[in-house]
């Protein structure tokens, strides 16, 4: 082995894996050919320790029209001739070093995935996650990654219109910042990824290489605290222009869209750079390629093959342009101010060859580039968490009524509960003015321009139901994904996810990842919501202390009339207010990882519970009942439980809420337990009748719980009585 362990480290390379590259090489790689197999075998492009489970996760639907894993995103059919390409990626590591431009760039990366394709970026979503919010550093990161992903989104012009975010001991100095954009396209418009045709020409259009970014791929996504490896890896985090993004991402759509004939394909240079993104195409493609390096445009003198190769330099575009329309294509890019390059070509056969002012620098097979090893997991519960999740919550003394509005209070004053209002407006959610819904509610909606047709689409994950429970945490995050997008009227149809977890050779990690995926998988299956695309985010950990398993679901939903949307806040007095799935007493297990206990004890264990078939039935239930017309609001009940949930529909609208409530053997469970398949809706009075029917109709519980009323009233049920005034202050308390 002709290598030393420092160049094996700086590529993320065991020596294992090393010898297995020598040997099926059948010769010693040189530092370029190292640099390359290290990125394009890293756990970032490689997927080394997730690819078989991710096996287990449908991918296929009567409406899918991509194949998971083999384009830059996923693409729907959601009918009138238009798809919607949807993906989800995270920039964790580089967020934790600079939050700011590890925020900005990971917008930057999954807006070029959409737009690759063919299809114009309409929307951006995001999935946050930080430590304590009182705890040193935490502001830094939060402030850092909020005001990156609005400043790159505000200036690309494209709205953020939804997302999440939540604060936990396990986050502290390793942020998880995933960010998800969906775009619009005509069906028969959409664009693939691959090189092939000898001859054709392979251009690189954009902003110039630099020394951005190097190792990000094999460093930043694929390795261990980001904490201890700070200084080391910070020239690893790329530096974004968004306005240089804005003009590629209009250059390449008025191509795709006005002069696909002139392209093989398009492909966004990412994670590992010009490297992924040339062999992975020519993978595609089953071809091969010459690279000219000298000819790449670079804004750094005297920059090496391998920094070259291995730039992740933002804001730039790999395109294989038919040999004819060379000219063609380089002068529409000149139209919109962008330089580009003829860097190489495509050539028959199974090798990439890199060279450099005619030196011949790295040859590269791409079947065995695109081969990286692949290892079978082995998980074990561990003795810890399987001790928490078996206390009983039932354990712990119920609550005195008389504290009951105190609590719901503190509980509207915590950080995961209160409103983001001063986050979310940070960001501009009304630009190009097809926001029907925006961020605040339970799903972000969209028009359809040109079409009677709206979407719905949402960002979920409870982190501490899949530490206790990884199986049904990752089902849960299914189901709450999939209740929320319901919630506005629309029928879910499909999923992107960003499984974000440790280290997958720690076996309590494993067994999280694998029984994670597994809970996605049943809850997919059963909702006929396909996984379409994601990413995997592993290693995120710090001093060895994983991250809690954060599995995020992206889910997309579809209205056949955009007009017939529904929001969560009461909108109008004297309405009817209903809990829809299950009954309204609950008993202690539903404490299991809920805020109460966390505010209470400063701990949360015990093991969350779904029944996912009830659950669908719940789901199609709203959907009947409000395609009758009989509902005016619909709010899923989540975090913090019933009476948050309550709280929240009144404050959303701005009115008062009047309940009548029994006597319960539990009250903290009833009022703030976290149950699962549970929707608050409102009413007409005049619907009663009919509501009840179809509840009995599909077998479902339906309690009536109360009516809305004037603000004035403020909010009064069974032991909880404060003016809307009150709640508003609590919940807007934070200053963001």
């Amino acid at each position: 082995m002709s290598v030393t362990q420092d160049a094996l480290d700086a590529v993320a390379l065991t020596n294992n894996e090393y010898e297995q590259l020598q040997a099926r090489l059948g010769r010693i790689p040189n530092d370029v050919e190292l640099g390359v197999f290290g990125s394009l075998w890293s756990e970032h492009c490689g997927y080394k320790h997730s690819k078989l489970l991710l096996r287990l996760l449908p991918s296929e639907g009567e409406h899918v029209l991509t194949r998971v894993g083999e384009e830059n995103a996923g693409a729907i059919d959601i009918g009138d001739g238009w798809a919607i390409v949807m993906k989800v990626e995270s920039h964790n590591h580089p967020s934790a070093i600079e939050p700011y431009q590890g925020a900005a760039t990971g917008v930057g990366g999954i807006v070029r995935d959409i737009f690759a394709m063919g299809a114009y970026p309409i929307a951006i979503l995001d999935s946050l996650r930080f430590g304590l919010l009182e705890a040193d550093g935490t502001r830094y990161l939060l402030d850092g990654v909020v005001a990156g992903i609005g400043g790159y989104g505000n200036c690309l012009g494209i709205p953020t219109i939804g997302g999440e975010i939540a604060f936990g001991k396990s986050y502290q100095g390793n942020p998880l910042v995933n960010a998800m954009c969906i775009g619009l396209v005509k069906s028969d418009s959409l664009i693939g990824a691959t090189a092939k045709g000898a001859g054709n020409a392979l251009l690189l259009v954009g902003a110039e290489t630099g020394r951005d970014g190097i190792h990000g791929a094999s460093g930043l996504a694929s390795r261990t605290d980001p904490e201890e490896r700070f200084e080391e890896m910070r020239p690893a985090v790329q530096v974004g222009n968004p306005f240089m993004e804005k003009k590629l991402m209009e250059a390449c759509y008025e191509l795709v869209s006005e002069h696909r004939d002139w392209l093989i394909g398009l492909q966004d240079l990412g994670a590992a750079g010009l490297t992924s993104s040339v062999i992975e195409c020519c993978g595609k493609g089953q071809s091969g390629a010459i690279l000219n390096l000298e000819k790449v445009p670079c804004r750094e003198e005297g920059m090496s093959a391998y920094e070259i190769m291995l730039s992740e330099s933002q804001e730039r575009m790999l395109a294989i342009v038919k040999r004819e329309h060379v000219t063609d294509v380089m002068e529409l890019f000149q139209k919109w101010e962008l330089v580009s390059a003829e860097i190489g070509e495509v050539t028959d056969g199974d090798n990439v060859i890199l060279r450099k002012n005619g030196k011949e620098v790295g040859n590269i097979p791409v079947s065995i580039a695109l081969e990286p090893p692949q290892y079978r997991i082995f998980g074990k519960r561990g003795f810890e968490t399987r001790k928490r999740a078996q206390i009983n919550p039932g354990a712990f003394p119920d609550l005195n009524p008389r504290n009951a509005t105190e609590l719901l209070l503190k509980l509207l004053q915590r950080p995961n509960l209160a409103s983001k209002q001063g986050i979310y407006r940070q960001y501009d959610h009304q630009v190009l003015t097809n926001t029907v819904v925006g961020p605040g509610g339970d799903a972000a909606v969209l028009r359809i321009p040109g079409t009677k047709q709206g979407i719905a689409v949402t960002t979920d994950c409870n982190g501490h139901y899949c530490e206790l429970d990884p199986y049904t945490g990752g089902a849960i995050a299914v189901a709450e994904a999939a209740r929320n997008i319901v919630c506005t009227g629309a029928i879910p149809v499909a999923v992107t996810d960003c499984l974000n977890f440790g280290s997958p050779e720690n076996p309590e990690v494993a067994f999280a990842l694998e029984e994670s995926i597994r809970g996605i998988a049943a809850a997919c299956e059963l909702f006929e919501t396909p996984v379409v695309s994601g990413n995997v985010s592993l290693y995120n950990e710090t001093g060895g202390n994983p991250i809690e398993p954060t599995p995020v679901i992206g889910m997309l939903g579809v209205l056949e009339d955009v007009t017939d949307y529904l929001q969560a806040g009461f909108n109008q007095v004297d309405a009817d207010v209903w809990l829809v799935g299950q009954s309204l007493e609950q008993n202690a297990s539903t404490l299991s990882g809920s805020e109460y206990l966390s505010l209470q004890y400063e701990d949360s264990p015990g093991t969350p519970q779904i029944n996912l078939d009830n659950e669908l039935i719940l789901q199609k239930f709203i959907l009947d009942v409000h395609q009758k017309k009989m509902l005016l609001s619909a709010h899923d009940c989540a975090e913090g439980g019933l009476a948050i949930a309550l709280a929240e529909c009144a404050l959303i609208g701005n009115y008062g809420f009047q309940g009548d409530f029994p006597n319960v053997n539990r009250l903290d469970a009833t009022l703030f337990g976290e149950a699962q398949t549970r929707i608050i809706v409102s009413t007409s009075p005049k619907v009663r009748h009919a509501l009840e029917k179809s509840a009995v109709a599909y077998d479902i519980p339906l309690t009536h719980i109360g009516t809305t009323q004037d603000e004035k009233t403020g909010f009064n049920w069974g032991p909880i009585a404060t003016s809307l005034s009150n709640l508003k202050e609590a919940w807007t308390g934070i200053t963001w």
